[in-house]
């Protein structure tokens, strides 16, 4: 739906009605730019600054992914995702911090009814960092459910309007399940934990707490995140009409991690190109870098690698939009662990890039500690601790493709 169309029915007009997906993802790569020089300083304060946060909003890019009915864009995961990738290329800790705060929007439209998302996309800008683990319980009351808890690693914290968190809950008097809920700011308090970690020291991945909070039923789903199906429809594809609101959460979380990995890993080869550029040879001919042929060599071969996985990256995403374009049924399990192992091998591509060819050739005084290329392996290496990679795309998702490919509920021992 257009902007136009939306201020037809009504809909409420975004800040910027002529605001282009082209746009969008300049002024992203404009505002990157700013970024790698405030790198430590990021790291320091562990979240990126109120100016580049007020940055982000005057550019319209916490609405990338609301629909146009609360006053967002809803460019589509395109957009998003290649904003995404500029803002990591910039600064790894400030692209993670941004993406896994604002890309829940999808979720929250795909997933929640349409009184949730009326009184959450008010405020029009939407920072809603996600967990999968359960970090807390749920207890039953008339009008919802009081939450207790404390929940890690939630990138976005710092700036977040809300919180979606999942919590053991007895529904009905039955055993005790996760249930997916939504939290307004005003119903949870950040902790001060993060910045000790080996890298994205400043993406505010900080922990959440919740106190007695009151949750009104309309704000909470049976079940996990990673578990909703969407064969049936959603509800943001019936509300909304927009087909990328009945695609699978599943899929499309696992994309981040292959955007964030591309991003960053462009960040790398920037700096290689940087002492490529400024630095010559330690031996014999002394020439610059560039003339050399084994630099020539690491530096092409990084490369090289780098754009495989961005084009793998951006097919993954096209395949996805294809699928919503096709109807919810498409989002099969099996299709979800395809989209899966693509964005592991985008993974391990970008991984291999920066460990096997620019790290070992950048030489150590470009590794010192808050030098570029340093950061940045820290940052990819922290990438492979997060349990949606390390577990589940660098274990699971393989076997959960083969097992639905051949129908196979469990494997025989």
């Amino acid at each position: 739906m257009s902007v136009l169309a939306a201020s037809k029915q009504g809909f409420p007009q975004p800040p910027e009605p002529g605001l282009t997906p082209a746009a969008a993802v300049s002024r992203a790569e404009a505002i990157a730019a700013t970024l790698v020089d405030r790198q430590q300083e990021t790291e320091d304060r562990t979240y990126y600054a109120v100016d580049t946060h007020e940055a982000f909003a005057e550019a319209g890019l916490y609405r990338l992914l609301v629909p146009r009915r609360y006053g967002g864009y809803a460019f589509g995961v395109d957009t998003f995702l290649r904003v995404s990738i500029a803002l990591s290329r910039g600064c790894p800790s400030t692209g993670w911090m941004y993406t896994l705060g604002a890309v829940h929007a999808l979720a929250v439209t795909t997933m929640f009814p349409e009184r949730a998302q009326q009184e959450v996309f008010a405020g029009g800008d939407f920072i809603c960092p996600a967990t999968v683990m359960p970090g807390g319980t749920a207890e039953r009351v008339d009008d919802g459910w009081i939450v207790n808890g404390t929940w890690g690693y939630c990138s976005g914290a710092p700036y977040a309007t809300h919180f979606v968190g999942h919590a053991m809950a007895a529904r009905d008097g039955g055993e005790p399940a996760p249930m997916m809920f939504i939290a307004p700011r005003e119903r949870w308090r950040r902790l001060d934990d993060w910045g000790q970690q080996l890298g994205l020291r400043g993406s505010g991945s900080h922990s959440i707490t919740m106190e007695n909070a009151h949750i009104p039923d309309h704000y909470t789903l049976a079940g996990h995140m990673s578990e909703f199906s969407v064969a049936g429809g959603t509800p943001g594809l019936r509300l909304h009409g927009n087909p990328e609101y009945g695609g699978g959460p599943l899929s499309f979380m696992n994309m981040e991690s292959a955007v964030l990995a591309v991003g960053i890993a462009r960040g790398a080869l920037d700096a290689y190109e940087e002492l490529m550029r400024t630095r010559n040879t330690l031996f014999p001919p002394v020439v610059p870098r560039t003339h050399d042929p084994d630099y020539q060599y690491w530096y092409g071969e990084a490369s090289g690698l780098i754009a495989t996985a961005e084009a793998a990256t951006h097919n993954a995403v096209q395949q996805w939009q294809q699928a919503c374009a096709r109807g919810p049924e498409t989002f099969t399990r099996e299709f979800e662990m395809h989209i899966a192992t693509i964005c592991r091998q985008v993974v391990q591509l970008c991984w291999r890039a920066v460990e096997q060819h620019l790290l070992p050739t950048a030489g150590s005084s470009a590794v010192r500690r808050g030098q570029r290329l340093e950061r940045v392996w820290r940052d990819m290496s922290m990438l492979h601790t997060h349990a949606g990679f390390t577990v589940f795309l660098a274990a699971k998702a393989q076997r959960e493709l083969a097992k639905a490919r051949f129908d196979v509920e469990e494997v025989p021992r």
